[in-house]
């Protein structure tokens, strides 16, 4: 089964957030509201969104701010979504680390075709990283660009953070990642997380793809340092 990818909308005027997400949902994307700044950040952290859609204008911190603390620690794709129409303004916003800048009124199509854009970078870029757009070995396959996992031919329903989990370290196979920055890669350092969470997920993963949980095959853990794919 594969997963939807999953959209931030980071967006204080409601009207404007309503008709986002229906265009988001008709389109098969998963959509994710917030309603100011902090609550964008908590979401963006705990959830880790394959695309943002970022107001400028928000109540309770600026965008730009928003922006500046999610460039601390990722380089997901970030759009502009903002009545300032100044060119200073968008400079700034790109500048900043926004992938994209989309100015109010905007229509669906154009919306659509710029978050098709950012994922077809994003992709790319993953790929330049892994060097190969699918995980295969033992039966078991990732395919990063259809965000789906197979074992056996048999599908595999992960939840969003167990696939974020499982594609990270097929992305690094043969590399250990410690916890520390599988903690901050999948919910980044602004989220309340501990290594609990990761056991817990990691379990849950391995009682679904491993025949005997207790000896994995696919994904080893390094006493004390964190986890392995096999290579």
């Amino acid at each position: 089964m594969a997963n939807k990818q999953t959209i931030l909308v980071i967006e204080d005027e409601k009207t404007i957030g309503n008709y986002i997400e229906t265009i988001l949902l008709s389109n098969e994307y998963k959509v994710l509201r917030a309603m100011n700044g902090m609550t964008g950040l908590s979401l963006f952290t705990s959830h880790r969104p394959e695309v943002v859609l970022l107001d400028l204008g928000l109540p309770d911190i600026d965008g730009m701010e928003v922006l500046r603390r999610i460039r601390e620690f990722s380089n997901l794709p970030v759009i502009v979504i903002s009545a300032r129409t100044q060119e200073r303004e968008k400079v700034e916003a790109l500048d900043g680390g926004a992938d994209d800048y989309i100015t109010k009124p905007f229509g669906a199509e154009e919306l659509l075709a710029r978050i098709r854009t950012a994922l077809r970078h994003r992709f790319h870029a993953g790929q330049a990283q892994s060097q190969e757009p699918v995980y295969s070995k033992d039966e078991l396959v990732i395919d990063f660009e259809r965000r789906l996992v197979t074992l056996g031919g048999k599908p595999i329903h992960l939840t969003q953070i167990e696939y974020k989990l499982v594609s990270l370290l097929a992305r690094n196979a043969g590399k250990v990642l410690t916890y520390d920055f599988i903690l901050k890669d999948i919910w980044g350092p602004y989220a309340d997380t501990d290594n609990q969470i990761l056991r817990v997920n990691m379990a849950n993963i391995r009682r679904k793809l491993e025949a005997n949980p207790a000896e994995p095959h696919y994904i080893f853990t390094e006493i004390g340092v964190g986890y392995r794919m096999l290579e």
